[in-house]
Protein backbone atom coordinates (compact mmCIF):
# COMPACT_ATOMS: atom_id res chain seq x y z
CA UNK A 1 0.00 0.00 0.00
CA UNK A 2 1.42 3.38 -1.01
CA UNK A 3 1.31 6.26 1.43
CA UNK A 4 0.91 8.77 -1.40
CA UNK A 5 -1.26 9.05 -4.43
CA UNK A 6 0.30 8.18 -7.78
CA UNK A 7 1.36 11.06 -9.97
CA UNK A 8 -1.26 10.14 -12.55
CA UNK A 9 -4.11 10.12 -10.03
CA UNK A 10 -2.86 13.35 -8.54
CA UNK A 11 -2.78 14.90 -12.00
CA UNK A 12 -6.33 13.76 -12.73
CA UNK A 13 -7.40 15.28 -9.42
CA UNK A 14 -5.99 18.60 -10.61
CA UNK A 15 -7.87 18.33 -13.88
CA UNK A 16 -10.99 17.74 -11.81
CA UNK A 17 -10.38 21.02 -10.02
CA UNK A 18 -8.34 20.33 -6.87
CA UNK A 19 -6.80 23.68 -5.90
CA UNK A 20 -3.20 24.33 -4.97
CA UNK A 21 -1.77 20.94 -5.87
CA UNK A 22 1.88 20.87 -6.88
CA UNK A 23 1.40 18.63 -9.90
CA UNK A 24 1.42 18.77 -13.68
CA UNK A 25 -1.74 17.63 -15.46
CA UNK A 26 -1.58 14.79 -18.00
CA UNK A 27 -4.25 13.53 -20.41
CA UNK A 28 -6.61 10.83 -19.18
CA UNK A 29 -5.21 8.28 -21.60
CA UNK A 30 -1.61 8.57 -20.42
CA UNK A 31 -0.61 5.39 -18.56
CA UNK A 32 1.60 5.38 -15.50
CA UNK A 33 4.46 3.78 -17.44
CA UNK A 34 4.54 6.78 -19.82
CA UNK A 35 5.41 9.18 -17.01
CA UNK A 36 9.20 9.68 -17.28
CA UNK A 37 9.67 10.51 -13.62
CA UNK A 38 7.71 11.38 -10.51
CA UNK A 39 8.59 13.75 -7.70
CA UNK A 40 7.42 13.58 -4.11
CA UNK A 41 8.08 17.02 -2.53
CA UNK A 42 7.02 17.19 1.12
CA UNK A 43 7.39 20.07 3.56
CA UNK A 44 8.04 18.14 6.78
CA UNK A 45 8.28 21.08 9.14
CA UNK A 46 7.46 24.75 8.67
CA UNK A 47 7.69 27.83 10.87
CA UNK A 48 7.26 31.56 10.30
CA UNK A 49 10.62 32.11 8.59
CA UNK A 50 11.74 28.70 7.33
CA UNK A 51 10.94 25.13 6.45
CA UNK A 52 12.44 21.65 6.03
CA UNK A 53 11.63 19.61 2.93
CA UNK A 54 12.16 16.00 1.85
CA UNK A 55 12.24 15.20 -1.87
CA UNK A 56 12.09 11.77 -3.53
CA UNK A 57 12.60 11.42 -7.28
CA UNK A 58 11.64 8.21 -9.09
CA UNK A 59 13.11 7.50 -12.51
CA UNK A 60 10.82 5.66 -14.95
CA UNK A 61 13.15 6.12 -17.93
CA UNK A 62 16.52 4.59 -18.82
CA UNK A 63 18.98 3.99 -16.00
CA UNK A 64 21.23 6.92 -15.12
CA UNK A 65 24.77 7.20 -13.74
CA UNK A 66 24.18 10.82 -12.69
CA UNK A 67 21.15 13.06 -12.27
CA UNK A 68 20.01 16.61 -11.65
CA UNK A 69 16.57 17.80 -10.51
CA UNK A 70 15.43 21.38 -11.08
CA UNK A 71 12.47 23.46 -9.91
CA UNK A 72 11.58 27.11 -9.40
CA UNK A 73 9.87 28.95 -6.57
CA UNK A 74 7.19 31.57 -7.01
CA UNK A 75 8.28 33.45 -3.89
CA UNK A 76 11.50 34.33 -2.07
CA UNK A 77 12.33 30.84 -0.80
CA UNK A 78 16.09 30.45 -0.33
CA UNK A 79 17.83 27.11 0.27
CA UNK A 80 20.32 27.36 3.14
CA UNK A 81 21.68 23.81 3.47
CA UNK A 82 20.87 20.27 2.44
CA UNK A 83 21.83 16.62 2.50
CA UNK A 84 22.21 13.74 0.02
CA UNK A 85 22.51 16.13 -2.97
CA UNK A 86 24.58 19.08 -4.20
CA UNK A 87 22.23 22.06 -4.03
CA UNK A 88 22.70 25.33 -5.92
CA UNK A 89 20.31 28.22 -6.45
CA UNK A 90 20.20 30.97 -9.06
CA UNK A 91 17.40 33.45 -8.42
CA UNK A 92 14.29 31.37 -7.86
CA UNK A 93 15.64 28.27 -9.64
CA UNK A 94 17.07 25.43 -7.54
CA UNK A 95 19.19 22.56 -8.85
CA UNK A 96 19.81 19.38 -6.85
CA UNK A 97 22.53 17.19 -8.38
CA UNK A 98 23.74 13.81 -7.19
CA UNK A 99 26.55 13.29 -4.74
CA UNK A 100 29.37 10.93 -5.73
CA UNK A 101 27.79 8.12 -3.71
CA UNK A 102 24.21 8.28 -5.09
CA UNK A 103 24.55 9.02 -8.80
CA UNK A 104 23.26 5.64 -9.92
CA UNK A 105 19.51 5.75 -10.58
CA UNK A 106 18.05 2.59 -12.09
CA UNK A 107 14.86 2.36 -14.13
CA UNK A 108 12.11 2.36 -11.51
CA UNK A 109 14.63 3.40 -8.87
CA UNK A 110 14.28 6.28 -6.43
CA UNK A 111 16.63 8.63 -4.64
CA UNK A 112 15.87 10.96 -1.75
CA UNK A 113 17.41 14.17 -0.49
CA UNK A 114 16.40 17.04 1.77
CA UNK A 115 17.12 20.63 2.62
CA UNK A 116 16.36 23.58 4.87
CA UNK A 117 15.25 26.92 3.46
CA UNK A 118 14.05 30.37 4.49
CA UNK A 119 11.06 32.34 3.24
CA UNK A 120 8.70 35.16 4.09
CA UNK A 121 5.08 35.59 3.15
CA UNK A 122 3.65 32.47 1.48
CA UNK A 123 5.60 29.24 1.00
CA UNK A 124 3.92 28.10 -2.21
CA UNK A 125 4.81 24.67 -3.56
CA UNK A 126 6.78 24.43 -6.80
CA UNK A 127 4.60 23.52 -9.77
CA UNK A 128 7.14 22.00 -12.20
CA UNK A 129 10.08 19.67 -11.70
CA UNK A 130 12.53 18.33 -14.27
CA UNK A 131 14.94 15.40 -14.14
CA UNK A 132 17.85 16.00 -16.49
CA UNK A 133 15.72 18.44 -18.44
CA UNK A 134 12.65 16.18 -18.75
CA UNK A 135 9.48 17.37 -17.01
CA UNK A 136 8.18 15.09 -14.29
CA UNK A 137 4.70 14.71 -12.86
CA UNK A 138 4.62 15.47 -9.18
CA UNK A 139 3.01 13.43 -6.42
CA UNK A 140 2.90 15.85 -3.49
CA UNK A 141 1.04 13.28 -1.37
CA UNK A 142 -0.76 15.97 0.57
CA UNK A 143 2.41 16.75 2.51
CA UNK A 144 2.76 20.37 1.44
CA UNK A 145 1.38 23.25 3.47
CA UNK A 146 -0.94 24.40 0.69
CA UNK A 147 -2.25 20.98 -0.31
CA UNK A 148 -3.49 18.75 2.47
CA UNK A 149 -5.61 15.79 1.40
CA UNK A 150 -9.29 16.32 1.98
CA UNK A 151 -9.57 15.13 5.61
CA UNK A 152 -13.21 14.31 5.04
CA UNK A 153 -12.42 11.73 2.38
CA UNK A 154 -12.50 8.24 3.92
CA UNK A 155 -9.11 6.59 3.62
CA UNK A 156 -7.29 9.75 2.50
CA UNK A 157 -3.79 9.44 3.90
CA UNK A 158 -2.14 12.44 5.53
CA UNK A 159 1.54 12.89 6.26
CA UNK A 160 0.99 13.06 10.03
CA UNK A 161 -2.25 11.43 11.24
CA UNK A 162 -2.08 13.32 14.54
CA UNK A 163 -2.05 16.77 12.96
CA UNK A 164 -5.42 18.48 13.23
CA UNK A 165 -6.99 15.49 14.95
CA UNK A 166 -8.33 14.51 18.34
CA UNK A 167 -7.06 11.23 19.81
CA UNK A 168 -9.28 8.50 21.24
CA UNK A 169 -9.78 8.38 24.99
CA UNK A 170 -10.22 4.78 26.13
CA UNK A 171 -13.26 4.90 28.45
CA UNK A 172 -12.12 1.83 30.38
CA UNK A 173 -8.75 3.38 31.26
CA UNK A 174 -10.35 6.77 31.81
CA UNK A 175 -12.76 5.35 34.39
CA UNK A 176 -9.92 3.70 36.34
CA UNK A 177 -7.90 6.90 36.27
CA UNK A 178 -10.83 9.05 37.34
CA UNK A 179 -11.55 6.73 40.27
CA UNK A 180 -8.09 7.44 41.73
CA UNK A 181 -7.65 10.42 44.06
CA UNK A 182 -6.50 13.25 41.79
CA UNK A 183 -6.89 11.08 38.72
CA UNK A 184 -9.44 13.36 37.07
CA UNK A 185 -6.53 15.65 36.19
CA UNK A 186 -5.42 13.22 33.49
CA UNK A 187 -8.37 10.87 32.93
CA UNK A 188 -9.28 12.63 29.68
CA UNK A 189 -5.88 11.97 28.11
CA UNK A 190 -5.68 9.59 25.11
CA UNK A 191 -3.92 6.25 25.62
CA UNK A 192 -3.26 3.14 23.55
CA UNK A 193 -5.64 0.19 23.37
CA UNK A 194 -3.59 -2.99 23.81
CA UNK A 195 -4.68 -6.05 21.82
CA UNK A 196 -2.33 -8.32 23.76
CA UNK A 197 -4.10 -11.64 23.11
CA UNK A 198 -6.64 -13.06 20.71
CA UNK A 199 -9.48 -12.71 23.23
CA UNK A 200 -8.94 -8.95 23.34
CA UNK A 201 -10.35 -8.69 19.82
CA UNK A 202 -13.82 -9.64 21.07
CA UNK A 203 -13.26 -8.34 24.59
CA UNK A 204 -11.94 -10.09 27.68
CA UNK A 205 -14.73 -10.93 30.10
CA UNK A 206 -17.07 -7.95 30.22
CA UNK A 207 -14.42 -5.65 28.73
CA UNK A 208 -14.62 -3.78 25.45
CA UNK A 209 -13.54 -5.49 22.25
CA UNK A 210 -12.03 -3.90 19.16
CA UNK A 211 -15.38 -3.07 17.55
CA UNK A 212 -16.58 -1.58 20.83
CA UNK A 213 -13.59 0.76 20.88
CA UNK A 214 -14.02 1.73 17.23
CA UNK A 215 -17.75 2.40 17.72
CA UNK A 216 -16.94 4.56 20.73
CA UNK A 217 -14.29 6.32 18.66
CA UNK A 218 -16.91 7.26 16.08
CA UNK A 219 -18.97 8.81 18.87
CA UNK A 220 -15.98 10.79 20.15
CA UNK A 221 -15.06 11.82 16.61
CA UNK A 222 -18.23 13.66 15.76
CA UNK A 223 -17.48 15.93 12.80
CA UNK A 224 -13.79 16.19 13.68
CA UNK A 225 -10.80 14.04 12.73
CA UNK A 226 -9.86 11.41 15.31
CA UNK A 227 -6.91 9.03 15.78
CA UNK A 228 -7.40 5.62 17.40
CA UNK A 229 -4.21 4.08 18.82
CA UNK A 230 -3.99 0.28 18.81
CA UNK A 231 -1.11 -1.85 20.07
CA UNK A 232 -0.63 -5.03 18.02
CA UNK A 233 1.08 -7.34 20.49
CA UNK A 234 0.76 -11.12 20.25
CA UNK A 235 3.73 -12.56 18.35
CA UNK A 236 4.62 -16.24 18.66
CA UNK A 237 7.16 -16.62 21.48
CA UNK A 238 6.48 -13.01 22.45
CA UNK A 239 9.13 -11.03 24.32
CA UNK A 240 11.80 -13.71 24.41
CA UNK A 241 13.92 -11.74 26.91
CA UNK A 242 11.29 -10.82 29.52
CA UNK A 243 9.02 -13.33 31.21
CA UNK A 244 6.56 -10.73 32.51
CA UNK A 245 5.26 -9.99 29.00
CA UNK A 246 5.29 -13.47 27.51
CA UNK A 247 2.21 -14.20 25.42
CA UNK A 248 -0.29 -16.91 24.62
CA UNK A 249 1.33 -18.27 21.43
CA UNK A 250 4.23 -20.69 21.39
CA UNK A 251 7.36 -19.99 19.33
CA UNK A 252 6.17 -22.01 16.31
CA UNK A 253 2.53 -20.88 16.21
CA UNK A 254 2.90 -18.40 13.36
CA UNK A 255 -0.13 -19.91 11.62
CA UNK A 256 -2.39 -19.09 14.56
CA UNK A 257 -0.93 -15.57 14.71
CA UNK A 258 -1.93 -15.02 11.09
CA UNK A 259 -5.38 -16.59 11.02
CA UNK A 260 -6.66 -16.15 14.59
CA UNK A 261 -5.14 -12.76 15.42
CA UNK A 262 -4.02 -10.56 12.52
CA UNK A 263 -6.66 -11.60 9.97
CA UNK A 264 -9.64 -10.85 12.28
CA UNK A 265 -8.15 -7.50 13.28
CA UNK A 266 -7.56 -6.55 9.65
CA UNK A 267 -11.11 -7.54 8.73
CA UNK A 268 -12.59 -5.33 11.44
CA UNK A 269 -10.39 -2.35 10.57
CA UNK A 270 -11.36 -2.70 6.90
CA UNK A 271 -15.07 -2.33 7.70
CA UNK A 272 -16.30 0.70 5.75
CA UNK A 273 -18.08 1.84 8.91
CA UNK A 274 -14.70 2.88 10.31
CA UNK A 275 -13.22 4.42 7.17
CA UNK A 276 -13.36 7.95 8.55
CA UNK A 277 -11.11 7.12 11.52
CA UNK A 278 -7.34 7.49 11.45
CA UNK A 279 -6.18 4.19 12.91
CA UNK A 280 -2.61 4.14 14.25
CA UNK A 281 -1.21 0.68 14.91
CA UNK A 282 1.99 0.24 16.92
CA UNK A 283 3.35 -3.09 15.80
CA UNK A 284 4.82 -5.67 18.17
CA UNK A 285 6.53 -3.98 21.08
CA UNK A 286 10.05 -5.13 22.05
CA UNK A 287 10.23 -7.88 19.43
CA UNK A 288 12.65 -7.13 16.61
CA UNK A 289 15.40 -5.48 18.74
CA UNK A 290 15.64 -8.75 20.70
CA UNK A 291 16.93 -10.43 17.54
CA UNK A 292 19.88 -8.03 17.55
CA UNK A 293 20.81 -7.69 21.21
CA UNK A 294 19.73 -10.91 22.90
CA UNK A 295 20.97 -13.64 20.57
CA UNK A 296 24.17 -15.46 19.69
CA UNK A 297 27.31 -14.96 21.72
CA UNK A 298 26.23 -11.76 23.46
CA UNK A 299 26.22 -11.93 27.27
CA UNK A 300 22.58 -10.79 27.20
CA UNK A 301 21.48 -13.64 24.90
CA UNK A 302 18.67 -15.99 25.91
CA UNK A 303 17.85 -19.43 24.48
CA UNK A 304 14.32 -18.21 23.76
CA UNK A 305 15.58 -15.32 21.60
CA UNK A 306 17.97 -17.64 19.76
CA UNK A 307 14.97 -19.83 18.89
CA UNK A 308 13.00 -16.86 17.54
CA UNK A 309 15.93 -15.70 15.44
CA UNK A 310 16.44 -19.19 14.04
CA UNK A 311 12.79 -19.84 13.15
CA UNK A 312 12.23 -16.33 11.76
CA UNK A 313 8.77 -16.00 13.24
CA UNK A 314 9.31 -12.49 14.63
CA UNK A 315 10.30 -11.25 11.18
CA UNK A 316 7.52 -13.22 9.49
CA UNK A 317 4.92 -12.11 12.01
CA UNK A 318 5.77 -8.43 11.79
CA UNK A 319 5.89 -8.62 8.00
CA UNK A 320 2.50 -10.33 7.86
CA UNK A 321 0.95 -7.77 10.20
CA UNK A 322 2.34 -4.84 8.20
CA UNK A 323 1.12 -6.34 4.94
CA UNK A 324 -2.42 -7.13 6.08
CA UNK A 325 -2.98 -4.01 8.17
CA UNK A 326 -1.25 -1.86 5.57
CA UNK A 327 -3.85 -2.91 3.01
CA UNK A 328 -6.47 -0.97 5.00
CA UNK A 329 -6.53 2.53 3.54
CA UNK A 330 -6.95 4.43 6.82
CA UNK A 331 -4.40 2.45 8.88
CA UNK A 332 -1.05 4.01 9.78
CA UNK A 333 1.51 1.38 10.84
CA UNK A 334 4.25 2.40 13.29
CA UNK A 335 6.83 -0.31 14.09
CA UNK A 336 8.29 -0.50 17.57
CA UNK A 337 11.96 0.58 17.62
CA UNK A 338 13.04 0.00 21.22
CA UNK A 339 14.67 3.01 22.91
CA UNK A 340 18.02 4.73 23.15
CA UNK A 341 19.09 2.70 26.17
CA UNK A 342 18.64 -0.45 24.11
CA UNK A 343 19.77 0.17 20.56
CA UNK A 344 21.65 3.46 20.86
CA UNK A 345 25.04 1.76 20.91
CA UNK A 346 27.08 1.37 17.72
CA UNK A 347 26.73 -2.42 17.68
CA UNK A 348 22.94 -2.19 17.86
CA UNK A 349 22.01 0.99 15.96
CA UNK A 350 22.62 0.04 12.33
CA UNK A 351 21.95 -3.66 12.88
CA UNK A 352 18.47 -2.91 14.27
CA UNK A 353 17.54 -0.75 11.29
CA UNK A 354 18.60 -3.59 8.99
CA UNK A 355 16.42 -6.10 10.84
CA UNK A 356 13.47 -3.69 10.68
CA UNK A 357 13.93 -3.43 6.91
CA UNK A 358 14.01 -7.24 6.67
CA UNK A 359 10.71 -7.48 8.55
CA UNK A 360 9.14 -4.66 6.53
CA UNK A 361 9.81 -6.57 3.31
CA UNK A 362 8.76 -10.02 4.54
CA UNK A 363 5.48 -11.88 3.97
CA UNK A 364 4.39 -9.55 1.17
CA UNK A 365 4.99 -6.31 3.08
CA UNK A 366 6.86 -3.34 1.60
CA UNK A 367 8.33 -0.21 3.13
CA UNK A 368 5.19 1.60 1.92
CA UNK A 369 3.29 -0.33 4.61
CA UNK A 370 5.34 1.48 7.28
CA UNK A 371 4.19 4.98 8.15
CA UNK A 372 6.79 5.38 10.89
CA UNK A 373 8.29 4.01 14.09
CA UNK A 374 7.67 4.39 17.81
CA UNK A 375 10.35 4.54 20.51
CA UNK A 376 10.29 4.25 24.29
CA UNK A 377 7.03 2.30 24.34
CA UNK A 378 6.23 1.40 27.97
CA UNK A 379 9.72 2.58 28.91
CA UNK A 380 11.25 5.29 31.04
CA UNK A 381 14.04 6.96 29.01
CA UNK A 382 14.07 10.72 29.56
CA UNK A 383 12.82 12.72 26.60
CA UNK A 384 15.55 15.36 26.80
CA UNK A 385 18.52 15.57 29.14
CA UNK A 386 19.28 19.30 29.48
CA UNK A 387 22.18 19.18 31.93
CA UNK A 388 24.65 17.40 29.64
CA UNK A 389 24.95 16.29 26.02
CA UNK A 390 26.79 13.46 24.30
CA UNK A 391 29.54 15.97 23.49
CA UNK A 392 30.07 17.12 27.10
CA UNK A 393 33.40 16.49 28.83
CA UNK A 394 34.65 16.72 32.40
CA UNK A 395 38.34 17.35 32.90
CA UNK A 396 38.95 16.00 29.41
CA UNK A 397 36.79 12.87 29.91
CA UNK A 398 33.75 12.41 27.66
CA UNK A 399 30.35 11.69 29.19
CA UNK A 400 30.35 8.61 26.97
CA UNK A 401 32.90 7.16 29.37
CA UNK A 402 30.61 7.57 32.38
CA UNK A 403 29.07 4.48 33.93
CA UNK A 404 25.58 5.75 33.10
CA UNK A 405 26.10 6.54 29.40
CA UNK A 406 28.54 3.63 28.97
CA UNK A 407 29.68 4.56 25.42
CA UNK A 408 26.15 5.02 24.09
CA UNK A 409 25.84 7.56 21.26
CA UNK A 410 22.71 9.10 22.80
CA UNK A 411 21.75 10.40 26.21
CA UNK A 412 18.01 10.90 25.70
CA UNK A 413 15.08 9.70 23.64
CA UNK A 414 14.47 12.72 21.42
CA UNK A 415 18.00 12.84 20.01
CA UNK A 416 17.91 9.07 19.49
CA UNK A 417 14.54 9.05 17.72
CA UNK A 418 15.58 11.80 15.35
CA UNK A 419 18.91 10.13 14.54
CA UNK A 420 17.37 6.69 14.17
CA UNK A 421 14.83 8.07 11.75
CA UNK A 422 17.73 9.16 9.52
CA UNK A 423 19.29 5.70 9.83
CA UNK A 424 16.02 4.03 8.85
CA UNK A 425 15.73 6.19 5.74
CA UNK A 426 19.32 5.31 4.83
CA UNK A 427 18.49 1.58 4.72
CA UNK A 428 15.50 2.09 2.44
CA UNK A 429 12.49 3.32 4.40
CA UNK A 430 10.56 6.23 2.90
CA UNK A 431 12.01 9.66 3.54
CA UNK A 432 8.74 10.94 5.00
CA UNK A 433 8.42 8.42 7.83
CA UNK A 434 7.58 9.95 11.19
CA UNK A 435 8.48 8.95 14.74
CA UNK A 436 6.32 8.60 17.83
CA UNK A 437 7.78 8.79 21.35
CA UNK A 438 5.94 7.29 24.32
CA UNK A 439 6.12 9.88 27.10
CA UNK A 440 3.66 8.21 29.47
CA UNK A 441 6.26 7.50 32.17
CA UNK A 442 9.46 9.39 31.37
CA UNK A 443 8.87 12.74 33.08
CA UNK A 444 11.09 12.12 36.14
CA UNK A 445 9.81 15.16 38.03
CA UNK A 446 9.21 15.57 41.71
CA UNK A 447 11.71 16.49 44.41
CA UNK A 448 14.42 14.19 43.02
CA UNK A 449 14.63 16.04 39.69
CA UNK A 450 18.01 17.83 39.36
CA UNK A 451 17.82 21.60 38.92
CA UNK A 452 21.18 21.87 37.16
CA UNK A 453 24.34 20.00 36.14
CA UNK A 454 26.18 17.77 38.57
CA UNK A 455 29.49 18.71 40.16
CA UNK A 456 32.54 18.47 37.91
CA UNK A 457 34.52 16.39 40.39
CA UNK A 458 34.63 13.58 37.82
CA UNK A 459 32.51 12.47 34.88
CA UNK A 460 30.34 10.06 36.90
CA UNK A 461 29.54 12.69 39.54
CA UNK A 462 28.71 15.15 36.78
CA UNK A 463 26.37 12.82 34.87
CA UNK A 464 24.69 11.25 37.90
CA UNK A 465 24.14 14.61 39.54
CA UNK A 466 22.51 16.14 36.49
CA UNK A 467 20.56 13.35 34.81
CA UNK A 468 16.77 13.50 34.99
CA UNK A 469 16.40 9.74 34.49
CA UNK A 470 16.82 8.51 38.08
CA UNK A 471 16.84 4.77 37.42
CA UNK A 472 19.60 2.74 39.02
CA UNK A 473 20.56 1.50 35.54
CA UNK A 474 19.27 2.33 32.09
CA UNK A 475 18.48 -1.37 31.56
CA UNK A 476 15.82 -1.34 34.30
CA UNK A 477 12.33 -1.48 32.82
CA UNK A 478 9.78 -2.84 35.31
CA UNK A 479 7.53 -0.50 37.38
CA UNK A 480 10.37 1.90 38.10
CA UNK A 481 10.50 3.65 41.44
CA UNK A 482 10.53 7.45 41.16
CA UNK A 483 9.09 7.67 37.64
CA UNK A 484 6.58 10.33 36.63
CA UNK A 485 4.25 11.23 33.80
CA UNK A 486 6.07 12.89 30.91
CA UNK A 487 5.02 15.35 28.23
CA UNK A 488 1.30 15.28 27.53
CA UNK A 489 0.25 13.77 24.20
CA UNK A 490 0.71 16.31 21.42
CA UNK A 491 1.12 16.39 17.64
CA UNK A 492 4.27 17.40 15.76
CA UNK A 493 6.29 18.52 18.81
CA UNK A 494 9.74 18.39 17.13
CA UNK A 495 11.41 17.84 13.77
CA UNK A 496 10.70 14.34 12.48
CA UNK A 497 8.40 13.51 15.40
CA UNK A 498 4.75 12.91 14.49
CA UNK A 499 3.61 12.96 18.11
CA UNK A 500 4.34 12.42 21.76
CA UNK A 501 1.90 9.70 22.85
CA UNK A 502 0.84 7.81 25.95
CA UNK A 503 0.84 4.41 24.28
CA UNK A 504 1.36 2.62 27.61
CA UNK A 505 -1.61 3.61 29.76
CA UNK A 506 -0.28 5.11 33.03
CA UNK A 507 -1.21 2.90 35.96
CA UNK A 508 -0.99 -0.41 34.09
CA UNK A 509 1.69 -2.65 35.58
CA UNK A 510 4.76 -3.89 33.68
CA UNK A 511 4.75 -7.19 35.54
CA UNK A 512 4.22 -8.78 38.92
CA UNK A 513 6.75 -8.47 41.73
CA UNK A 514 6.15 -12.09 42.70
CA UNK A 515 4.84 -15.20 40.95
CA UNK A 516 1.07 -15.00 40.30
CA UNK A 517 -0.74 -17.92 38.62
CA UNK A 518 -2.68 -16.72 35.56
CA UNK A 519 -4.25 -17.84 32.28
CA UNK A 520 -2.70 -15.01 30.26
CA UNK A 521 0.61 -16.69 29.50
CA UNK A 522 2.53 -14.19 31.67
CA UNK A 523 5.48 -15.41 33.70
CA UNK A 524 7.28 -14.01 36.71
CA UNK A 525 10.29 -11.92 35.76
CA UNK A 526 12.75 -11.18 38.55
CA UNK A 527 13.31 -7.70 37.05
CA UNK A 528 9.92 -6.86 38.59
CA UNK A 529 11.11 -7.98 42.04
CA UNK A 530 12.58 -5.06 44.01
CA UNK A 531 14.94 -7.43 45.84
CA UNK A 532 16.49 -8.78 42.62
CA UNK A 533 20.18 -7.96 42.22
CA UNK A 534 20.19 -8.03 38.45
CA UNK A 535 21.67 -9.65 35.36
CA UNK A 536 23.98 -8.63 32.48
CA UNK A 537 21.20 -6.58 30.82
CA UNK A 538 21.12 -4.17 33.77
CA UNK A 539 24.76 -4.40 34.80
CA UNK A 540 23.91 -6.69 37.71
CA UNK A 541 22.25 -3.87 39.63
CA UNK A 542 19.10 -3.83 41.73
CA UNK A 543 15.96 -3.81 39.58
CA UNK A 544 14.56 -0.53 40.94
CA UNK A 545 11.02 -1.97 40.72
CA UNK A 546 8.12 -0.98 42.94
CA UNK A 547 6.89 -3.64 45.39
CA UNK A 548 3.51 -5.37 45.45
CA UNK A 549 2.88 -5.04 41.71
CA UNK A 550 0.21 -7.07 39.86
CA UNK A 551 0.46 -8.88 36.50
CA UNK A 552 1.46 -6.85 33.46
CA UNK A 553 -1.46 -4.82 32.13
CA UNK A 554 -3.37 -4.96 35.42
CA UNK A 555 -4.15 -1.80 37.37
CA UNK A 556 -1.44 -0.72 39.80
CA UNK A 557 -2.75 2.10 41.98
CA UNK A 558 0.53 2.81 43.76
CA UNK A 559 2.30 3.27 40.45
CA UNK A 560 -0.44 5.56 39.14
CA UNK A 561 -0.21 7.77 42.22
CA UNK A 562 3.58 7.94 41.92
CA UNK A 563 3.37 8.90 38.24
CA UNK A 564 1.08 11.80 39.04
CA UNK A 565 3.21 12.92 41.99
CA UNK A 566 6.39 12.97 39.90
CA UNK A 567 4.87 14.30 36.68
CA UNK A 568 7.00 16.65 34.60
CA UNK A 569 5.62 19.00 33.48
CA UNK A 570 3.84 18.96 36.82
CA UNK A 571 0.08 18.48 36.94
Amino acid sequence: MSRTRTALLAALALVAGAAGTAIAAVPDDVGAKAIPCTVDYKVQNQWSTGFTTAVTITNNSAAKSSWAVKWSYAGNQTVTNGWNSKLTQSGTTVTAANETYNGSLATGGSVSFGFNATYSGTNALPTTFTLDGVTCNVDDGGGGPTDPPDPGTPGAKVDNPYSGAKVYVNPEWSAKAAAEPGGSRISSQPTGVWLDRTAAIEGVGSGMGLRDHLDEALEQKGSDQLVVQLVIYNLPGRDCAALASNGELGPTEIGRYRTEYIDPIAAILADAKYASLRIVTTVEIDSLPNLVTNTGSRPTATPECDVMKANGNYVKGVGYALNKLGDVANVYNYVDAGHHGWIGWDDNFGASATVFKEAATAEGATVNDVHGFITNTANYSALKENNFTIGSTVNGTSVRESDWVDWNRYVDELSFAQAFRTQLVSVGFNSDIGMLIDTSRNGWGGTARPTGPGATTDVDTYVNGGRYDRRIHIGNWCNQSGAGLGERPQAAPATGIDAYVWMKPPGESDGSSSAIPNDEGKGFDRMCDPTYTGNPRNGNNLSGALPNSPLSGHWFSAQFQQLMQNAYPAL
